[in-house]
């Protein structure tokens, strides 16, 4: 099953020196391009840090419109482990039976909904629906809150002619305030509540944790999962023997959903910020600069994947594609 269209940008940089050049705001970025690279980057957290001021190890930053960390994303270890082994078990829900029956029935009517009609919108009707209505079920709240959030669209940093809006920014924040604030006021199964009774190293969590946190789970989750749905219909739109052989070969099925995200990386690029004069690919980089983890590249490079720009569902991953490496 060896199928796909779309170009790599980034081969001939790959290639040739290992690194490309971006400017974002006036902080410049060097974009590491080869598989090996990125991991090896990504897990050099002495040289490169998540840790800095928040919001500048986003690829465009988002220093003007948030001062809040994002946890665990923008901690460092030993930190960074212990975030995550705080939020490890209420994040490993989906794997429960109960939880995966209730996300295939909310898939199930999403998909009824939209077949009912002649024709429909991917990302409006069916992609931005389905992923509020299933955060509802990972939140463990109400699905009926989903709206509130469909009506943020695709982007709760971004709107439709701006990259980086901090008005719709404070909108998330303000909402986030005021569901930590009616948590504490009154505990309930929620992930709200749940953080509010947690600890850390001893200590019960902060607000500002508990917002950082809920901003990652609103922000991170939202426009990478619409992403992934969206390109996944458009691919199977234009390759429907593929399904077939995909309903014919339900096993191949887990390496299908790794496979494309393999070639959409459906997040192009994640920025760490050197803790002190370094390289990568033998590049210099500077104290205090950034770099980016190039997904969208070190998923395509030929030195790892064989036909790289090919989809083949049935794809066996020896190396684990770049996409969720944080």
């Amino acid at each position: 099953m060896k199928y796909g269209k779309f170009k790599d940008p980034f081969l001939s940089k790959r290639q040739d020196s290992g690194i490309g050049y971006m400017d974002d705001q006036n902080d410049p970025v060097a974009m590491v391009l080869g598989h090996k690279e990125v991991r090896k980057c990504a897990f050099d957290w002495k040289n490169f840090q998540s840790g800095a001021t928040p919001g500048r190890i986003v690829v465009p930053s988002e220093v003007n419109i948030r001062d809040i960390r994002q946890i665990p994303f923008e901690v460092d270890p030993p930190e960074h482990g212990t975030y995550r082994a705080l939020l490890e078990q209420w994040f490993r829900r989906p794997l429960e039976k109960e939880y995966q029956i209730a996300l295939e029935k909310l898939i199930d009517e999403a998909i009824t909904s939209v077949l009912n009609g002649n024709s429909f919108d991917a990302v409006t009707a069916f992609a931005l629906p389905l992923q509020s209505k299933a955060l509802t079920l990972l939140l463990n709240i109400p699905i009926h809150e989903a709206d509130t959030w469909i009506s943020w669209g695709t982007h709760v940093f971004r709107s439709d002619d701006t990259d980086l809006d901090g008005d719709k920014a404070s909108v998330l924040f303000d909402y986030l305030d005021d569901e930590i604030e009616k948590a504490a006021l009154s505990p309930g199964k929620d992930l709200y509540s749940v953080l509010l009774a947690s600890t850390f190293d001893g200590r019960p969590l902060t607000k500002e944790e508990i917002k950082g946190i809920m901003i990652l789970t609103f922000a991170g989750g939202r426009d990478t999962v619409i992403n992934t749905i969206t390109n996944t219909l458009a691919y199977f739109a234009d390759h429907k023997n593929a399904l077939l052989q995909l309903h014919e070969n339900p096993e191949h099925i887990p390496y299908a959903v790794e496979e494309l995200i393999r070639y959409f990386s459906p997040l192009t690029q994640m920025g760490r910020v050197a803790t002190q004069d370094t390289s990568a690919c033998a590049h210099a980089v500077k104290k205090d600069t950034r770099i980016s983890l190039c997904w969208a590249s070190a998923n395509r490079d030929e030195r790892v994947f064989e036909n790289p720009n090919e989809v083949q569902l049935d794809r066996n991953l020896k190396f684990r594609h770049t996409s969720l490496t944080w």
